[in-house]
């Protein structure tokens, strides 16, 4: 099969869920020049997503070269909304899932999607912690399903991760790594299914060990980024990190954690950050203060 080809076979995408990084998926492929259907639970959740929507484009505006003039804008007008899951996948070509990292969830979306999107459909998963293996069969077509995983601000961290499982067709492999082209991506092709991927597997070790430091007062937050910014020559900290990331997420790694330092890192970052509503990046403040 040609890259031609390849590309050729997806021309209609949902996503399903549009959260932070759902709607960046969304977005990025509707700006790529592909019709994105945006699905969420409720008409609420939607109008969340309009103007997270209206946000990216005037952050690419700003950030990507090309993006100006009127492109940024025209992506908005590729995108169509649902609340009606059935709706949403009844004429997809790929449907990308980013709803919330819960195995039971996935699930019953996964067996929704399986029974109402057409057999040509291509699933993907992007689960950050669980294996694609762990909810294939809930699909009805595990040969058409697999994982493609991306990173927090993917115009700037353009990753995106394939991972497929033991029953997952190479043709279906192959037409998601040139997906990941089309829209700009740089395709990490993983091997075999893996905890992680490649960049989680290589990050959350890092944060782990920064928030250990911390939590134990061997240092603290500005002496841990600036040695690692200083010592790798990293653009950024494992604290920068966490403020990219948002809170929420690692919160919720670190309560699940068998380590009893990562379940107290947990509670502080529950007691005195997430409470607070010091989220990172996206509210203002996180471990460090941003805008004004």
């Amino acid at each position: 099969m040609t890259d031609a080809e390849t590309a050729s076979t997806v021309k209609n995408v949902t996503v399903l869920g549009t959260g932070v990084l759902g709607s960046q998926i969304a977005y990025a492929t509707a700006y790529a020049g592909f019709h994105v259907t945006a699905y969420d639970i409720d008409d609420a959740a939607l109008e969340a997503a309009k103007g997270r929507f209206e946000a990216l484009a005037r952050t690419y505006e700003a950030e990507v070269e090309g993006a100006a003039g009127g492109k940024a804008t025209a992506a908005l007008e590729r995108i169509s909304s649902s609340s009606d899951l059935a709706q949403a996948v009844a004429d997809a070509d790929l449907v990308i899932e980013a709803v919330p990292e819960n195995l039971e969830i996935k699930r019953s979306t996964w067996q929704k999607v399986g029974a109402a999107a057409p057999e040509r459909a291509i699933f993907a998963t992007n689960s950050s912690t669980l294996l694609p293996s762990d909810f294939k069969d809930a699909t009805g077509r595990p040969a058409r399903f697999l994982a493609l995983h991306f990173a927090n601000h993917i115009w700037v961290q353009n990753t995106a991760e394939v991972m497929g499982t033991a029953d997952t067709d190479p043709e279906v492999y192959a037409t998601v790594v040139q997906f990941a082209r089309d829209i700009n991506m740089e395709p990490i092709e993983v091997k075999k299914e893996q905890p992680g991927y490649v960049l989680n597997s290589l990050l959350v070790p890092l944060l782990n060990a920064a928030s250990a430091l911390w939590v134990n007062g061997v240092a603290d937050v500005e002496t841990i980024d600036k040695t690692w910014r200083l010592g790798t020559g990293a653009p950024m900290g494992p604290f920068q990190i966490f403020d990219v990331i948002g809170m929420v997420t690692p919160y919720n790694i670190a309560k699940a954690s068998d380590d009893p330092t990562q379940r107290r890192f947990a509670e502080i970052l529950k007691t005195d950050f997430i409470d607070k509503g010091r989220l990172g990046v996206a509210s203002g403040e996180g471990f460090y203060r941003y805008g004004g």
